[in-house]
């Protein structure tokens, strides 16, 4: 599929755009938060465990993690994403963590980028996560579209993100999603790869997630509210007042990121999806280890950040370094602080408690 050029300008340019509002402006949801805040955990002060023995590692779609941490999707296709995306994953190889790209459409209207997407090169043994928007299913994108940004990931999965809000404010946005459920049941049923169904900062309900089990996606990232509002970020790029309006109108619009996992964890067996045991990526205002072992301790299996790993990567491959270092001493710091060895042991244990 050719796509005209100036599609494939515009579409570099918001690349551009987005990593630029997202470093220097204030894009963050104020009134509204990831809802992790409303758990504690009970300090053991006797946790009867030597420290060196707590194992963090996990599987995830089948593959083996070092930490059950991802980077979530959020870059590609200029230098400075390409320079960001090899920092990324270089780490990412180093501490065996979970990797994802930003939306490879521009690599697809203008192939001469894809390089800025291919990271396997950095990262032979890392689950790596090629992404595009589930819209596109309704803009003539199809499977062959699909195949072609795995194949240029070398990628374990694909992520469809699903960005109504977004859209809805994005200079030129794409709006029509009708009738999208059943194309990615297609999709899913025809590629080769799992297809993770991912939202972008406004949370998956439990309703909609049952929906998108059934039609076969492997796993669900909820991308929830009390992070990065995206609504915000396109805000800073209107090109009216109107959609400037809107995107401070829904700068705290969404479900919280806790909300989601423990909706969808909560969902009954009886019906047409078996929730309880989608693989679930908990993501959406995560900012330290504390928050990853309370997401799991909720019910995800691993957790994404993106704005933490999006500065580091900014500066150098040494801060994204030791922000892998900080989570995962944070996350065993839980872990050892519980009394509890491992992973599994932290979600069954009842040390998490919500806040009255």
């Amino acid at each position: 599929m050719n796509a005209p050029t100036n599609i494939s300008a515009q579409t570099q340019n918001r690349k551009a755009d987005h990593i630029r509002i997202c470093l220097e402006e204030d894009v963050q949801s104020h009134q509204i938060t990831n809802g992790l805040e409303r758990y504690r955990f009970t300090h053991s002060c006797l946790p009867e465990l030597n420290h060196s023995d707590i194992d963090i590692s996990t599987t995830f779609l089948g593959k083996h993690l070092g930490a059950p941490l991802l980077i979530s999707s959020m870059t590609g296709g200029t230098e400075q994403a390409a320079i960001i995306n090899q920092r990324l994953a270089q780490v990412a190889q180093h501490y065996k963590i979970a990797m994802g790209v930003g939306s490879q459409r521009v690599a697809v209207e203008k192939p001469q980028v894809a390089d800025t997407f291919a990271v396997r090169k950095y990262a032979p043994d890392v689950l790596l996560f090629a992404n595009l928007g589930a819209v596109q299913l309704n803009y003539k994108y199809g499977l062959d579209e699909c195949l072609r940004v795995v194949d240029i990931l070398e990628a374990d999965a694909l992520i469809l993100h699903i960005n109504p809000l977004q859209e809805c404010i994005q200079p030129q946005g794409d709006t029509n999603f009708r009738g999208l459920l059943d194309k990615i049941s297609k999709l899913c049923s025809k590629l080769p790869v799992p297809v993770i169904a991912k939202e972008v900062g406004n949370g998956i309900s439990a309703a909609i997630a049952q929906k998108l089990i059934a039609a076969g996606v492997a796993a669900i990232d909820v991308a929830g509210a009390g992070g990065t509002s995206w609504a915000k970020v396109e805000s800073e790029r209107a090109e009216s007042p109107l959609q400037r309006r809107l995107g401070m109108t829904f700068a705290d619009w969404g479900l919280p990121t806790a909300e989601c996992i423990t909706t969808i964890r909560a969902m009954s067996t009886t019906g047409y999806a078996y929730a309880p045991d989608v693989p679930l990526i908990a993501s959406g205002g995560l900012r330290h280890g504390l928050d990853v072992a309370t997401a799991i301790a909720l019910g995800a299996d691993i957790a994404g950040l993106a704005m933490p790993f999006l500065q580091a990567a900014a500066t150098s491959e040494t801060a994204v370094a030791e922000l892998a270092e900080v989570l995962i001493a944070e996350i065993t710091t839980v872990l050892f602080c519980t009394g509890n060895t491992t992973l599994y042991q932290l979600k069954h244990s009842g040390s998490l408690q919500r806040i009255e």
